[in-house]
C-alpha cells in the first residue's frame, strides 16, 4: 500500500534544530505531517529537507500532564467546545531526521548549517519527493541516525509515502529493496524485516 501525498502546505515552525534533525511545532492541535513524509525548511538560502519520524502532543508546560476532562460529555469534540482554551494549552510537535539540502544544487547528505528557529516548515509537494526520492542515498543516514522511532520503521514508512509520488510505485520500491539489499547486505535478517514493511 502507498502513502498519500498530500499538496503543500506550511504545517509548523522550527522550534529546535540541530545539523542532523529539527523538532518543529505543528499550527493545528493534531494535524502533524504523516510518519515517514517529506518536509523542508530553510537556513537562510539553504532549503533543508527532513523526514517526519514522530510527532506527539501534549502540555505547552513541560512536565505538566493534561488531565482527563470528559466524563460529562458525549463526544470527544465536547471536551474542546466546553475547555475552548485547551487549544492554547496543548501543542502538537513533530520531529525530522535532516537527509539533505538543496543550495543551488540537491545534495543528499547533512547540511553545512541547521535549521533556522522559526523557520517555516512546508509538506513537500509531491514533486519534490518524486524528485528528491529519485536518488536513495538518504536511507544510508537514516540507517545510521540514532532516534527513538524504530529506525526501520522509519526507513519503511518513508518509502511507502515516497511511492506514492511516482508513476510506478511498485518499480520505486523494487529499486529502493535493491538499494537496501546494497547497504545491508550483510544483515539479512534485517534486511527481510525491512523488506517485508515496503509490501
Amino acid at each position: 500500500m502507498t502513502g498519500a501525498i498530500v499538496e503543500p502546505s506550511r504545517v509548523g515552525e522550527v522550534v529546535e534544530a540541530s545539523t542532523a534533525s529539527f523538532v518543529a511545532q505543528c499550527y493545528e492541535l493534531h494535524q502533524p505531517p504523516p510518519l515517514g513524509s517529506l518536509v523542508r525548511t530553510r537556513a537562510g538560502s539553504i532549503m533543508i529537507y527532513g523526514i517526519v519520524f514522530n510527532a506527539r502532543t501534549g502540555s505547552i508546560e513541560p512536565g505538566r500532564r493534561p488531565i482527563a476532562r470528559g466524563q460529562e460529555e458525549e463526544e470527544e469534540a465536547d471536551i474542546f467546545k466546553s475547555n475552548p482554551q485547551l487549544t492554547k494549552l496543548l501543542r502538537t510537535d513533530f520531529e525530522a531526521v535532516v537527509v539533505g539540502y538543496r543550495d543551488e544544487l540537491l545534495h543528499q547528505y547533512l547540511p553545512p548549517a541547521p535549521g533556522h528557529i522559526h523557520s517555516f516548515v512546508h509538506l513537500c509537494e509531491k514533486k519534490e519527493v518524486e524528485e528528491f526520492s529519485g536518488r536513495l542515498d538518504f536511507l544510508d543516514i537514516i540507517l545510521g541516525s540514532k532516534i527513538l522511532l524504530g529506525v526501520d520503521e522509519l526507513v519503511g514508512a518513508s518509502l511507502r509515502y515516497a511511492s506514492g509520488a511516482h508513476a510506478d510505485p511498485r518499480a520505486f520500491l523494487v529499486e529502493a529493496g535493491r538499494a537496501l539489499a546494497s547497504s545491508l547486505g550483510g544483515d539479512l535478517h534485517r534486511l527481510n524485516s525491512l523488506l517485508k514493511r515496503l509490501k
